[in-house]
């Protein structure tokens, strides 16, 4: 300290005043300032000055250096001495104690730990409200101590380290945050990109539209984009390719032929590519506009025939150049809302269940699926047709190959139920039989099923109730026995041209079936053997327990009828 006279002056170890600072009392300044020209004018009269210390300066805006005190951001030369001339009067002043030094070093080497081994530790939250805490504390002890005790200690500094080490770890954290979510964002644009074609070459349209719209637009994506909307176009789902070229069209209406593109989706979109009802109850797609259409993975190249509930196309896999055939069924068109849901669901499940059957005698089938309101299985290419023209009188086939046929239909239905598959529609049309090489496959495995619903919407009775059971005409649980029932009826119509049941309508059919015996097949065709008769007999019994148990005993039976029918020509030979 410095004395001067009786006054104590407190300074630092280096004789440095901390000079302490007035504030005003309400409206009125700590140091009342009067104009220099009031004075000399006599306005203000000197006794006004009597017993006081005048200090007599510059105050008036712009005239002298100002100084930044802690009571005003401008404070003339004259009232800043007034400020120190009353703290040595008054023996007003800040200390600095000697331990403040090393006060203010602990207490930033606090901060600094807390910034390097707590801080990292806390969570976002947490370490917010800490670091608030402890700067506001910092500041209340600041302020406290030169309001209570005239201390003076440098804590502005370990709080401007707390703020900065805390906004540098905050800005870290979300940079590499930043960088962490670019990344995965990056990695994430592309494993949804390589979803998208995935699901585009498996024919998955709209899942392939999904995932390319989570990744973010660029010149690349605009080529996969481009690409689907085209494949959009060949499955005449023109509503979807105009939609993908509209986002593209945001994006970039000058890529390729865009323009062009998006115009002739929104016209054709309004024209109704895929119909049905009217022309056929399976409904038909029309071709010769633009692009192929495509089932799934298949390209159409062209209408094969049209059946009870669909229409076959001849298919092709861009993939490996192979041929198929694409049975279509308008499943919406045929059942009523109520039930088509279930329809579906069958058709998929029956339909999965026949593409697990791999047997020399029964179509192989590729794919199946949905597309526009069609059900659609893509399924081997078979030359020749049905054995639907063998059953007419003058065109039947030889005995021999009759057997032959009928005994191979049987393998191959023995085969399914053992598989747990039941046809449930055997019947000549949906055996396929290339003469030149006969070659025979039984087609449709699981297509009947869908006959539990009895009747479509638009009065068609599904199934062939000529070939049927007794137990499926009565609706009792159906099973391989059934199906061999049916092969019996076939084979009775491959051998005389007739059918075993026949009725004026429906009723009298179902009774015949049901109640009476068949109609002698000898009266129809009498050269045939009676081996081969008594097989066509136990065949048709009305009775399953009375008829062939399995396909193999039914084949295995049937050529031995034929055998012995060779055997007993021979002997009247002889």
């Amino acid at each position: 300290s410095v004395s001067l006279g009786r006054l104590r002056i407190g300074t630092d170890p280096q004789l440095k005043m901390y000079t302490y600072f007035y504030g005003d009392r309400g409206d009125q300044p700590a140091f009342p300032v009067d104009s220099f020209y009031d004075v000399y004018s006599g306005k203000i009269p000197p006794t006004k000055y009597t017993d006081k210390i005048v200090l007599i300066g510059a105050t008036a805006a712009g005239i002298g250096t100002y100084q930044v005190t802690p009571v005003s951001a401008a404070t003339p030369p004259a009232v800043a001495l007034a400020h120190a001339v009353s703290s040595i009067l008054q023996e007003h002043f800040f200390v600095v104690p000697p331990w403040a030094s090393a006060a203010e070093l602990l207490i930033i080497a606090l901060v600094a730990a807390y910034l390097t081994v707590l801080l990292p530790r806390l969570k976002a939250g947490p370490a917010l409200a800490i670091s608030g805490g402890v700067f506001a504390g910092l500041l209340v002890l600041h302020f406290a101590l030169m309001r209570s005790a005239g201390i003076w200690m440098q804590l502005m500094l370990p709080a401007t380290l707390l703020l900065i080490g805390h906004a540098a770890l905050v800005s870290k954290r979300f940079i590499v945050t930043e960088r962490a979510k670019l990344k995965s964002d990056e990695t994430s644009a592309e494993s949804n990109r390589m979803l998208g074609l995935a699901y585009q070459g498996q024919g998955q349209l709209d899942l392939a539209w999904d995932k390319f719209r989570q990744v973010p637009l660029s010149e690349a994506l605009l080529d996969n984009l481009y690409n689907l909307a085209l494949d959009f176009e060949r499955k005449r789902q023109f509503n979807k390719a105009e939609g993908v070229f509209g986002y593209m069209h945001e994006f970039n209406p000058k890529f390729r032929d865009l323009e062009f593109r998006l115009s002739r989706a929104k016209q054709l979109s309004e024209t109704v590519i895929l119909s049905g009802g009217a022309s056929h109850p399976g409904g038909s797609l029309q071709l010769g506009m633009g692009e192929k259409p495509k089932f799934g993975r298949f390209e159409v190249q062209k209408e094969l025939g049209k059946g009870a509930m669909g229409v076959v196309y001849l298919g092709k896999d861009p993939k490996i150049g192979r041929e198929v055939a694409i049975k279509t069924m308008a499943l919406s068109q045929e059942f009523e809302a109520d039930e088509l849901a279930d329809v579906k669901q069958r058709f998929f499940r029956e339909a999965e269940t026949a593409g697990r059957l791999s047997h020399p005698n029964i179509v192989t089938i590729y794919d199946t699926g949905e597309e526009h309101d069609f059900c659609y299985i893509a399924m081997e290419l078979l030359k020749g047709g049905d054995l639907a023209p063998y059953t007419k009188a003058g065109n039947l086939l030889t005995v021999d190959q009759v057997v032959s046929i009928t005994a191979r239909v049987a393998d191959a239905l023995g085969y399914a139920h053992r598989q747990g598959v039941v046809h449930r529609d055997i019947k000549p049309a949906n055996m396929m039989y290339h003469r030149e090489s006969d070659t025979l496959k039984v087609t449709d495995f699981g297509i009947a099923r869908l006959t539990d619903s009895s009747r479509t919407k638009t009065g068609m009775v599904l199934g062939t109730p000529s070939y049927m059971s007794p137990e499926q005409l009565a609706g009792k649980r159906i099973e391989g026995r059934s199906d061999l029932f049916s092969l019996g009826v076939t084979l009775y119509q491959l051998l005389c041209g007739r059918l075993p049941f026949e009725g004026e309508s429906m009723a009298q059919l179902m009774f015949k079936i049901a109640s009476e015996p068949p109609t002698d097949i000898l009266a129809i065709n009498p050269a045939l053997a009676p081996s081969l008769v008594a097989f066509v007999e136990r065949a048709l019994a009305k009775n399953p327990d009375e008829r062939f148990q399995t396909g193999e005993e039914f084949g295995a039976a049937l050529r031995a009828a034929l055998s012995a029918t060779a055997i007993s020509e021979v002997d009247i030979r002889l």
